[in-house]
């Protein structure tokens, strides 16, 4: 399971290769590698893109245990006593030491794989999964009484936020193994600043167009705004999704058209420089990787007080606005057009908060410390 030269053999297990729980994964993948440990991915085979080959294909040089590919269904099924009987297959052949489990479905066959002797220790990181299913639904019941009857199977359990802690403790039950909350972190290079293009519109917004993220929010908090000189406030809108129709509708008729960029889903550091402020109008989130980057880019940035954005903003919280309050967040976008350079200092003061506190190698080291804390538990 370990060996002096080589580390722990750590075997990520995750459903859906898409959005911040596979960046997590990917980062903490290279990151454990790099570090010496050989790791192993397990994810679902039957959900991919393009974009998702290629990072797992790049991954491949930093997976010593293999990529592999198991049919994980998102709602319980016939097929996840297969994939859990698979995981355990896995972990016993290639002596591994830890299983990681990212988000329910993982974190569901991290804990049930390690049940029997010798077996591996299992740490799971929600993600705020299990928190996306409502009490109310008969999956949502469903997957809240598994989490509770899995709750003894987990020998750490990793938030990335103290919110998703919070969430989760009031939600499925106090967990009666180690606990830790550990932010998720980004790149050295994620944190040199982008120059704006002197063609930007006033403001981005980078995410996936569904309403939980606020888009409907920002194209009517945008419709009345004008600059200082009179001209109508414009918005790059970068994203693609389940809502792209109601979006361009949305567009439409607010007569936006003319003031209102759509260039689907594009990589988002690329489109800070398209934008003067990074505006993130999200209903809920749990730790949003967006504000994280955009921070960290030396970007203003207007956020609404969901989730753990509380977390990120640090010292400069007293910013954010009030979620789904569309005069508050046009208001905030008003002061920016008015005073943008009101938002230096701010700006400044969130970048160094971020770069001490959301560095993609502090979350490795830290989340390393748990692996061998668990594997010298007795």
């Amino acid at each position: 399971m370990r060996s002096a030269d080589k580390g722990l053999n750590v075997l990520q297990v995750m459903r859906a290769p898409v959005g911040g729980l596979f960046r997590h994964v990917a980062d903490l993948t290279r990151g454990l590698a790099a570090r010496g440990h050989r790791v192993g991915i397990v994810v679902d085979s039957l959900a991919s893109d393009a974009r998702t080959e290629a990072t797992l294909e790049d991954l491949a040089q930093h997976t010593a245990l293999g990529i592999h590919r198991v049919p994980i269904p998102r709602l319980l099924g016939i097929a996840d006593i297969g994939a859990s009987r698979t995981i355990r297959r896995l972990a016993h052949e290639r002596g591994v030491a830890v299983l990681h489990g990212h988000g329910a479905k993982g974190g569901f066959h991290a804990r049930v794989a390690r049940i029997g002797r010798q077996a591996p220790k299992a740490v799971y990181t929600p993600h705020g999964g299990v928190l996306h299913f409502s009490p109310r639904s008969v999956s949502g019941r469903a997957f809240h009484t598994i989490e509770k009857l899995l709750l003894p199977l987990a020998d750490t359990m990793i938030f990335e936020s103290g919110f998703a802690q919070e969430s989760y403790c009031g939600l499925i039950g106090q967990p009666k193994c180690r606990q830790v909350v550990i932010h998720n972190g980004i790149a050295d290079d994620e944190f040199q600043p982008v120059v704006t293009d002197d063609t930007a519109a006033d403001f981005v917004f980078v995410g996936e167009l569904r309403r939980l993220k606020g888009y409907d929010l920002l194209l009517e908090a945008l419709a009345p705004l004008t600059r200082p000189d009179g001209a109508p406030a414009s918005l790059m809108l970068v994203g693609d999704g389940p809502d792209r129709a109601q979006v361009h509708e949305m567009v439409n008729s607010l007569g936006l058209s003319g003031r209102v960029e759509l260039p689907g889903a594009q990589p988002a550091r690329d489109m800070f420089a398209k934008g003067r402020c990074v505006v993130v109008p999200s209903r809920a989130e749990s730790l949003p990787y967006i504000v994280m980057e955009a921070a960290a880019a030396g970007k203003p940035v207007i956020a609404s007080r969901v989730g753990g954005i509380p977390e990120i903003f640090g010292p400069t919280e007293d910013r954010l606005v009030a979620p789904d309050d569309v005069r508050a967040l046009r208001r905030a976008m008003q002061a920016f057009l008015s005073s943008p350079d009101e938002d230096r200092e701010q700006t400044l003061l969130r970048r160094q908060y971020v770069s001490e506190n959301f560095a993609a190698a502090r979350m490795v080291s830290r989340i390393e410390s748990v692996y061998y804390q668990c594997v010298n538990d007795r």
